[in-house]
Order: C-alpha cells, then sequence, then structure tokens
C-alpha cells in the first residue's frame, strides 16, 4: 500500500473532482439502472430482447455522442464546458423515469440520458488525461473509476433501502435519485479547473488528415477494446439472471453492489500496477476472469450467480482503466478527444450487438446460451491481447 498511498498523495485536485463527480452522478444512475430491466419487464410488460435493445441503443447513442463531442473539445481547446453540458443534460432527465408510462418514454429517457453521458463522455477522459501526470495517469484513471464504482454501488444500496422504505415503489426510487445528480452537476461547476492545453486547437480532428494522426498503435488498441466489448453485453443481464434465480425486487439492487463492490476494489490498484508494467499484461488476468464469470453464470445457481458477478465485477477493474490509458498514450495530447471519441464510438456499436445477440439467445434459448456465447468471445479476444503483446514486445 505504500506506493499506492504516495500515488493518491501526488494525485491533483481536479483528479479527485472528476472523480467525486462520477461518483454523484453513478449514485443517481445506479439507483435507476439497478431497478429498470425488471421494471420494464413486470411493471412495464417489455420483453428481454426488448431490454436488450433498449440497452443497447442507449450505449450506441452514448458512443456516437462522444465522437462528436471530444472532436469539438480539440478543435475548442476547452474540456470543461462540454463536460458541464453532458452532467447537466443527464440530472435533467432522471425524474423522466419516475413520470414514464410505458416503456416507449422509458427508451426516450434512457437515450437523452446517454447523450448526456455522451457530450461528457470523451471531453472528461480527455480533461482527466491533461490533469494527470504522465507516470501516475493510470493511477489517476483508475481512481477516477473507482470513485466511479463507488457511486455505483452506492446506489444499488440507496435503492434497496428506498425500496424497503416506499414498499416496493419504483416510481419513488426514481425521483429520489435526482438530488445526486444535481450535486454532481454544482461540483463539476464550482470545483474542476480545465489546465493549460498542451499544444494547439486542431481545426478538422475527424478530417482525414486528423484521424490519420491517431496512428497505427491507437488502432490496435480499438481493435483489442472491440474483442472485450463484445465479450462482455450490458450488465441489465446480470440482473435478470438473478430475478430468474428467484431474487427478489428488493434485493435485487444487491447485484450491482457486488458486482461494483469488486470493481472498485480492483480499479485503483490496476491502474498503479500498470503504471509499471505494460499495460497489455493486466488485460491478460483481466479476460480469464470474464471468461470464469460467463461460464457460472451460465450455470445457473445462486452460488454460481453470485461468484459469476463478482469476477465480472474485478475483470472490469483490470480492464476498462487499462483501456482508457492505452488510449491516451498512443494518442497525441492535442488529439484526446477525437480519439477518446473514436474509442467510445467503436466499442459503443460493439455494446449494441453484443446486448442484441444477449437478448436474442436469452429470448429463443436461454441465458446459458446468452453466457455461453460471452464466454467465448472472451477466449477470442484473449488470443488477441497475447498477439498483441508479441507483436509490441518484438518491436520495442
Amino acid at each position: 500500500m505504500g506506493r499506492l498511498g504516495r500515488g493518491l498523495r501526488r494525485m491533483p485536485a481536479g483528479v479527485w473532482a472528476l472523480g467525486l463527480v462520477s461518483l454523484l452522478m453513478d449514485v443517481s444512475s445506479e439507483m435507476i439502472h439497478a431497478l429498470l430491466p425488471v421494471w420494464l419487464m413486470v411493471g412495464l410488460g417489455a420483453s428481454a430482447l426488448t431490454v436488450g435493445l433498449i440497452e443497447g441503443v442507449a450505449q450506441a447513442t452514448a458512443a456516437i455522442t462522444k465522437l462528436f463531442s471530444g472532436a469539438l473539445s480539440d478543435r475548442l481547446g476547452r474540456r470543461k464546458p462540454l463536460v458541464l453540458l453532458g452532467y447537466a443534460l443527464a440530472a435533467v432527465t432522471k425524474p423522466v423515469f419516475a413520470m414514464a408510462p410505458s416503456a416507449g418514454w422509458v427508451a426516450a429517457a434512457r437515450f437523452a440520458d446517454r447523450v448526456g453521458k455522451g457530450i461528457r463522455g470523451a471531453p472528461r477522459d480527455a480533461l482527466l488525461a491533461d490533469l494527470a501526470p504522465e507516470d501516475i495517469r493510470g493511477a489517476a484513471i483508475g481512481l477516477r473509476q473507482s470513485l466511479d464504482t463507488a457511486g455505483a454501488f452506492l446506489g444499488p444500496l440507496l435503492a434497496v433501502g428506498l425500496m424497503w422504505v416506499f414498499a416496493d415503489n419504483f416510481r419513488a426510487v426514481f425521483w429520489t435519485s435526482a438530488v445526486p445528480a444535481v450535486l454532481a452537476v454544482a461540483l463539476i461547476l464550482f470545483a474542476v479547473r480545465e489546465p493549460p492545453r498542451a499544444g494547439k486547437p486542431v481545426r478538422a480532428p475527424l478530417s482525414r488528415a486528423g484521424l490519420g494522426r491517431l496512428g497505427r498503435r491507437y488502432r490496435q488498441v480499438v481493435a483489442v477494446a472491440v474483442a472485450f466489448t463484445l465479450a462482455r453485453f450490458s450488465e441489465a443481464f446480470l440482473v435478470l439472471r438473478a430475478e430468474g434465480a428467484g431474487l427478489s425486487f428488493t434485493l435485487l439492487p444487491l447485484v450491482f453492489v457486488a458486482l461494483n463492490l469488486a470493481y472498485f476494489l480492483s480499479a485503483y490498484p490496476a491502474g498503479a500496477v500498470s503504471d509499471r508494467v505494460d499495460r497489455t499484461l493486466v488485460l491478460v488476468p483481466a479476460l480469464v476472469l470474464l471468461a470464469a464469470a460467463q461460464i457460472a453464470l451460465a450455470g445457473g445457481g445462486a452460488i454460481g450467480i453470485g461468484a459469476g458477478v463478482i469476477l465480472w465485477g474485478l475483470h472490469m477493474g483490470l480492464s476498462e482503466g487499462i483501456l482508457s490509458a492505452l488510449v491516451a498514450d498512443s494518442a497525441p495530447a492535442e488529439l484526446r478527444g477525437t480519439a477518446y471519441g473514436v474509442f467510445h464510438l467503436v466499442t459503443g456499436v460493439a455494446m449494441l450487438l453484443a446486448s442484441a445477440i444477449a437478448g436474442a439467445l436469452w429470448q429463443f434459448a436461454g441465458p446459458a446460451f446468452s453466457f455461453g456465447a460471452g464466454a467465448g468471445f472472451a477466449a477470442i479476444a484473449l488470443a488477441g491481447v497475447v498477439a498483441l503483446r508479441r507483436q509490441w514486445a518484438a518491436r520495442g
């Protein structure tokens, strides 16, 4: 813990502020997300395929928006205004979930919420990379994700408590979720300061010449991330798996508590370790954990589902921050917004495909087939990472 503690003491105040903003917004979002799949199916009569499509379209929407917001931040030479706008839009959409009379309204609210996420996502990631010293970049990204994930398990815990207080009233919980979202907007407004930019604003970041400057290594990082995404579809299916095994509505948010607690405990240490070794080395155990999680979830049973959820969270802690750091490592500083935007667009399309496949397999063949297919994709991704490590090592 000595090295980890020293890294935390060196962390800039802006990194901590962005982490706390992420914590508050994730508390808000996960209070909704932990209950939304079951609310859609039980309260509003949607099918598993509909849940998969809503989640996939929502994530893809965020990814497409990130492309343009990231490029715009490079063109403007400023990132904070877009980060603030994105968080504000997400906060405004929270009450719509509480008032939605049908799955169509939920889809619209989820769409608008993900537009807000898209607007802030790439500029925030680039801003974080701008703020963090290069030698602790992985730790800084891991710290923000740990704080983000702390919100992701505090939100479901609050949802559990509020479901008990409000006697399984989903809408009351959704109304309450607006409070931390407003606090997040206030914090980004008053506590985050943008540093001087490295390099000049880029006039046409999405032009052929601008994209060409991202380079071959960056494109290889994106390809690896796509393989990861195809192996890991929406976490909404973990909630459905637990509900199918008999977990009560009140306790369903505990799935996200366990998932995100495992993520929280692993993200910062993984990022700090990646600052001292080849980052791709950390991706190998991440994929092994994902394959094990998929196999455990395919088998079913309370113990298997519980183990699968925890392994899934550990996989996320060992992979998401590392992939984000690899993007920052491989892209020019003045094009980081564009690099993150392209990264999120491509992986978002992959998430749409993965979630649609998982939903279709679930509906027509059963949940074991959904998770079995995920394990197969994880094995393919692992082979790709091993090949990439060998190629990079050969080139020095």
